[in-house]
């Protein structure tokens, strides 16, 4: 009979032939599959990582874009008209806001929490800059964004109720998002409107800068946050709302340099 010292002896030579220590080493596959497991829990860190920076970056230029109207309006209360201003971008944006906040709650959608918080605060600045146009607005426009709140509501009352009583889960979420989607492309659409104005007039009073740079950078960051996600109905409105965003830049720096020339001319051109 082969005594066990034999046997190691044996394990040993073998082992040694492909380079090994001589003792089976049982753990190896252990710590291989240990190193995966926190490679990969890595991996799943940073990416969640990532995804919660955009979407708090997203949050955080939404809310300058939210504020930014505030000159606007201040100017609309001092001199007691809302001037040559249009409401259709805020309308726009309160319709599109409780539309994604629709989107992001738990009845629709799963994981996307920052599109929440930023549309309900988003969806009380609208009404408010809706609210104070409406008061400071000549009749005709008075009446005209008056019904068109009141459309709006009832337009995101008839989508909630559809979306609950027709449609299970999976369906409801596909019908919320492509909602959704058609409601930031005709936010980020609306300020075409004022684009004309501004090149009809040569000038960019009317065009806010600061309006325009903060959408530009919010939609980017959802932009990379939806990409993160693998979300269609987030990644889709806003690579339009990029590429609308850097038209408007383009245009405000074109039209305002156009502005300084023409102020840098003589008022009084002499000939001797």
């Amino acid at each position: 009979m082969l005594s066990s010292d034999y046997w190691r002896s044996g394990d040993r030579k073998e082992a040694a032939e492909f380079g090994g220590s001589g003792d089976r080493d049982i753990s190896h596959p252990l710590r291989l599959m240990t190193s995966l497991v926190f490679s990969a829990g890595a991996s799943s860190y940073q990416h969640d990582l990532c995804c919660y920076g955009a979407g708090i970056a997203g949050n955080i230029f939404a809310f300058v874009l939210f504020v930014s109207p505030l000159p606007t309006f201040r100017r609309i209360v001092r001199n007691g008209s809302t001037e040559q201003f249009s409401a259709m971008p805020y309308i726009y944006s309160l319709l599109s806001c409780l539309v994604c906040v629709w989107y992001a709650l738990p009845f629709v959608s799963y994981g996307v929490f920052l599109v929440a918080t930023v549309n309900t605060i988003g969806a009380a600045f609208q009404l408010a800059y809706t609210a104070v146009f409406i008061a400071y607005a000549d009749t005709k426009n008075r009446l005209k964004v008056s019904l068109l709140l009141v459309g709006v509501f009832s337009a995101f009352g008839l989508i909630v109720y559809v979306s609950m009583a027709l449609f299970d889960h999976k369906p409801r979420q596909a019908l919320v998002g492509y909602l959704s989607v058609a409601s930031l492309i005709c936010m980020f659409a609306s300020p075409l409107s004022i684009i004309n104005l501004v090149i009809r007039t040569r000038s960019v009073e009317y065009m806010p800068f600061y309006l325009s740079l903060s959408m530009s950078l919010m939609s980017v960051s959802f932009l990379a946050y939806g990409l993160l996600l693998d979300d269609f109905f987030i990644y889709i409105p806003n690579g339009i709302g990029t590429v609308l965003g850097v038209i408007q830049l383009l245009l405000y720096a074109y039209f305002r340099k156009r502005s300084r020339d023409e102020c840098r001319r003589p008022l009084l051109v002499t000939h001797t």
